[in-house]
């Protein structure tokens, strides 16, 4: 007579998707708090210190590390800002136009200034007054920094518009012309202001970035009252030996920019909210 199984083989035990999910995330933290205590016991503090922290040469950064260095820092960004605004706007009309030639230059202006390295183009302006004899631009430094900033912008922000307009939808502009609007007070007083409300956050954003490559103006070989953030802390870094002064100048940049960070993230929230 043949034997019979007289034990069932026990089933597997299995873990179900929420445990797994708490395993792994167990798993996460155990190997981050390892890597901070690791951190923490074999990083040479005093050493980090002394490079990158030190007190009396951060003192030397002041004041005009707020009264020259920021404030071209600003003005660079605003500048830039400002021109990339308008200049962006105005591709991203052409960008839209029934008229081929029109769609085509800002096609090939977006492609372009998107393609190349920012760098290029500040190195670029640099030769200008070869390329163009007695062209100057015009404010002069401030000029240049406003010129490679607004110029590489706008090929970012053209985009952001064109976006914003054909979120637009077409009713409103058939109901401007229904009230004997002609199509271009039409475009300019409903469309566009309509346009700019929805792309204020990703302009924020757009913003934020002008401000970090404001740093590439010093490549324009910038010096004196016109140095900006990034060649302030250079310019002390080597006079000094000691890199303080570029972590003082990277706290001012994110003292700036976070805020300005968080205001984009609130406003894309509550732009999410009102849809």
């Amino acid at each position: 007579m043949a034997d019979l199984p007289t034990t069932a083989e026990p089933a597997r035990a299995r873990l179900s998707p929420r445990k797994k999910q708490q395993v792994s995330r167990g798993v996460q933290y155990v190997v981050l708090v390892a890597a901070l205590v690791a951190v923490v016991l074999y990083a040479d503090w005093s050493s980090l210190a002394q490079n990158f922290a030190k007190p009396d040469v951060a003192g030397e950064a002041l004041p005009d590390l707020f009264t020259v260095a920021l404030r071209n820092t600003i003005i660079y960004s605003v500048g830039g800002f400002v021109f990339s605004f308008l200049l962006g706007l105005l591709l991203a009309l052409m960008r839209l136009s029934q008229v081929r030639p029109y769609r085509w230059i800002a096609i090939v202006y977006i492609e372009i200034f998107r393609g190349l390295p920012a760098l290029l183009i500040f190195l670029m302006i640099t030769f200008l007054p070869l390329a163009l004899p007695g062209f100057q631009v015009p404010f002069g430094t401030y000029g240049q920094g406003i010129l490679g900033l607004g110029l590489v912008g706008a090929a970012y922000q053209a985009e952001v518009f064109r976006a914003g307009l054909q979120a637009v939808p077409k009713g409103q502009t058939e109901a401007a012309r229904s009230l004997g609007m002609s199509a271009t007070r039409a475009q300019v007083t409903v469309v566009i202001p309509q346009a700019i409300r929805m792309v204020i956050p990703p302009t924020t954003n757009q913003f934020v970035a002008l401000l970090k490559d404001s740093s590439l103006v010093l490549f324009l070989g910038v010096s004196g009252e016109y140095v900006e953030l990034a060649k302030f802390g250079n310019d002390l870094a080597s006079q000094y030996a000691n890199a303080t002064p570029i972590m003082v100048a990277g706290v001012t940049y994110l003292i700036v920019t976070i805020p300005l960070g968080y205001l984009a993230s609130r406003l894309e929230g509550r732009k999410g909210r009102n849809r």
